[in-house]
C-alpha cells in the first residue's frame, strides 16, 4: 500500500519553494514571467483585488464542480482555492439524462467583493434561463446560494457608491436588481446604454465593468464583421450615460487569433494591469497578463507599442511558482481541488477509499460512448507541450467494458482497455460526437479505430503527449507494460477547440464505461503529469 508521504511532500515543498516547480508555471524564477500567464483553458477571467490578495473566477461550463476561484499574490501564480457550485441539478441533462450539457452550463461568471462579503453570478446559457447569484465571507470556505434572477447574457455585477446594485450584460444593456441582489428591482433602471455604431456590426458581448475617479468603464470583447477581434472600453460620467468608445486592444500576440476579452485589476501601488484571454486552438483560451496605462482617462493595454509583452516582470515579488496542474497518486482522503468530472458525477460509482492509493472507477450506465459516460474525470492540458500518464489495473472489468486515458473534446482520441469475452484488447481510436442543438443530446458519433492490439496481463500504463505550439495541437499516444519501455500506439491525433459542441479546449480525461452490463471496475493507481516548457 502506498503512504501519503509524495503527496504531503509535493504540498509542503510547494508551499516552502524547496521542490522546483518552474516548469509547471509561467514564472522564470528571476521576477520575470511569461505570457501566456496561464497556457491552459481559463476563459472569461473576472479578477478583483482584496488587500494583497488576487481573486479570479473563470469558466468551465458542463465540467463539474463549477465555476473555480483562483487565488494569487502577483497575478502570476494562480492557485485554485474553490468551486462555487458541486453540482448544477436544475436539469437531467447535467446528470447525462435526456440530452447533455456540453458547451452549456456555468458561462462568464462575474467576481466581486462588498461590505466584506464575496459575490458571483452566472446564468446558465440553457434553459429554464435563471441566474444564479452566490455569496461568501471566504471563497476557501465554500459559497452559499443565496438568489435567483433572470437570465442575462455574460453579466457584471456592480455595487455603485449610492447602495445601488446593477447588472451590465448582453450588448449593452443594464438592470437595476435589488439591494439584496433577489431579483429585479421593480422600478428600477432598465435600459440601452448604448447603441452599436456602423462599426461594432458582429460580435459584442463579455461585460467587465468598473468604476474608477468617478467614471464608469465597461469592458466589452468586439469582433467586426470581416475585422479582428478587439477590446472595447465603453465610458460615462454616469452610469445611465452617455457612453463613448475607444478600442483599447488590438493584437494576434504570437500569431495566434487576437486577444481579448477580460477584465482590469490594479494593485496595492496603483498600477493597472489586464488579465485578458486568447484563443489558442487545440488548448482552449489562454490567459494573458499585461500592463495597463491610464491616457487621457483610457485603460490602455499593452506595452508602449500596444502590444501583450512576451516576458514582463511580475506585478509582485516574492511569489513561489504554482502548478495548475498536478500529479496525483490518489492516496487521500478527497479528489485534490485540480479535478473536475465530465457533468454531475454519480458519486456512489467511485471511491478513494475501497482500495486506499487507488482511485476506483466503477460502472453505474450502460451506454456505447464516453460522450455518455458517467465519472470521466478530467484536468486541463498545458502549453507549448505536456505529457501525462496513468497507470490503470483491469482485473475486474466485465464483458463489453471500455476503460482508459483521453485527449477529451468534442473530436476527442482514446485509448481504451476493451474487454471482449474473455479477452482483453489495447485499441486507439479518433471519435467525433454529434449533438442536437435544442438539448444537446447525442444524435451520432463517429469512432475510428486507429490501432488495436491483444492485451495480454491486467496492468497497463497509458501516456498521451500533447503540442500545443502554433500549427501544431497534435496528441501521441503511448502504451507500457513495465512503466519503463514505452510504445506508440496508432497515428497523430489533432486536437481542436470546439467551438459547436463543447466550447472548450482539450482536457485529460480518465473513464471507464460499460456497453452491455454494469458492475465491472477499474483502478487508477497514478496520474502523472509534466508540463514541458521548452
Amino acid at each position: 500500500m502506498k503512504t501519503k508521504k509524495l503527496l504531503l511532500t509535493l504540498l509542503l515543498s510547494a508551499c516552502t519553494g524547496t521542490l522546483s516547480l518552474s516548469a509547471q508555471s509561467s514564472d522564470n524564477g528571476d521576477g520575470t514571467f511569461t505570457n501566456p500567464v496561464l497556457w491552459a483553458d481559463v476563459p472569461d477571467p473576472d479578477v478583483i483585488r482584496v488587500g494583497d490578495t488576487f481573486y479570479m473566477v473563470s469558466t468551465t461550463m458542463h465540467l463539474m464542480p463549477g465555476a473555480p476561484v483562483m487565488r494569487s499574490k502577483d497575478l502570476v501564480n494562480w492557485e485554485t482555492v474553490s468551486y462555487v457550485f458541486d453540482k448544477l441539478t436544475d436539469k437531467p441533462n447535467y446528470d447525462l439524462k435526456e440530452g447533455t450539457a456540453y458547451g452549456r452550463g456555468q458561462w462568464a461568471t462575474s467576481l466581486r467583493y462588498h461590505n466584506g462579503k464575496f459575490y458571483v453570478y452566472f446564468s446558465p446559457n440553457d434553459t429554464p434561463y435563471k441566474g444564479y447569484v452566490y455569496s461568501t465571507d471566504d471563497p476557501k470556505k465554500g459559497w452559499t446560494l443565496m438568489a435567483r434572477t433572470p437570465h442575462f447574457h455574460d453579466a457584471s455585477l456592480f455595487f455603485d457608491d449610492d447602495g445601488k446594485v446593477y447588472v451590465f450584460y448582453g450588448t449593452g444593456q443594464l438592470r437595476e436588481l435589488k439591494p439584496d441582489l433577489t431579483g429585479v428591482q421593480p422600478g428600477g433602471v432598465d435600459m440601452k446604454i448604448f447603441e452599436r455604431d456602423e462599426e461594432e456590426n458582429g460580435l459584442l458581448e463579455g461585460s467587465r465593468i468598473i468604476k474608477h475617479n468617478g467614471k464608469y468603464y465597461l469592458l466589452m470583447i468586439s469582433w467586426p464583421n470581416g475585422g479582428n477581434r478587439r477590446q472595447l472600453c465603453y465610458r460615462a460620467d454616469k452610469i445611465t450615460g452617455p457612453y463613448e468608445k475607444k478600442v483599447i486592444l488590438e493584437d494576434n500576440f504570437n500569431g495566434f487569433p487576437y486577444v481579448a476579452q477580460g477584465c482590469i485589476v490594479d494593485d496595492m501601488e496603483g498600477n493597472w494591469y489586464g488579465v485578458i484571454f486568447q484563443d489558442r486552438n487545440g488548448v482552449g483560451r489562454v490567459l494573458t497578463l499585461m500592463p495597463c496605462r491610464w491616457t487621457d482617462g483610457w485603460p490602455i493595454l499593452g506595452d508602449a507599442d500596444g502590444k501583450v509583452p512576451e516576458i514582463m516582470e511580475k506585478p509582485v515579488q516574492g511569489c513561489k511558482p504554482v502548478p495548475l496542474v498536478v500529479s496525483d497518486g490518489f492516496d487521500h482522503e478527497g479528489m485534490l481541488i485540480n479535478w473536475q468530472w465530465n457533468h454531475n458525477p454519480a458519486d456512489e460509482a467511485w471511491s478513494l477509499t475501497e482500495r486506499p492509493g487507488f482511485l476506483r472507477l466503477k460502472t453505474s450506465r450502460v451506454t456505447d460512448n464516453i460522450f455518455l459516460a458517467p465519472n470521466t474525470l478530467t484536468q486541463r492540458m498545458e502549453g507549448p507541450e505536456c505529457t501525462a500518464s496513468i497507470s490503470l489495473d483491469a482485473t475486474h472489468m466485465k464483458d463489453g467494458d471500455v476503460a482508459g486515458f483521453s485527449a477529451f473534446n468534442g473530436d476527442a482520441g482514446l485509448l481504451s482497455v476493451v474487454k471482449e469475452g474473455n479477452r482483453k484488447f489495447l485499441v486507439m481510436s479518433a471519435e467525433s460526437v454529434s449533438l442536437r442543438d435544442s438539448d444537446k443530446a447525442v444524435t451520432a458519433v463517429d469512432a475510428k479505430t486507429e490501432a488495436r492490439v491483444e492485451l495480454l496481463q491486467d496492468k497497463v500504463y497509458l501516456r498521451i503527449d500533447a503540442d500545443f505550439r502554433l500549427n501544431r495541437d497534435i496528441a501521441r499516444f503511448y502504451y507500457s507494460l513495465d512503466n519503463k519501455k514505452w510504445k506508440r500506439i496508432g497515428p497523430d491525433f489533432k486536437m481542436i477547440f470546439d467551438y459547436r459542441r463543447f466550447f472548450m479546449g482539450t482536457k485529460y480525461a480518465i473513464y471507464n464505461y460499460a456497453t452491455k452490463t454494469t458492475g465491472g471496475y477499474v483502478d487508477i493507481d497514478f496520474f502523472k503529469y509534466k508540463r514541458i516548457k521548452e
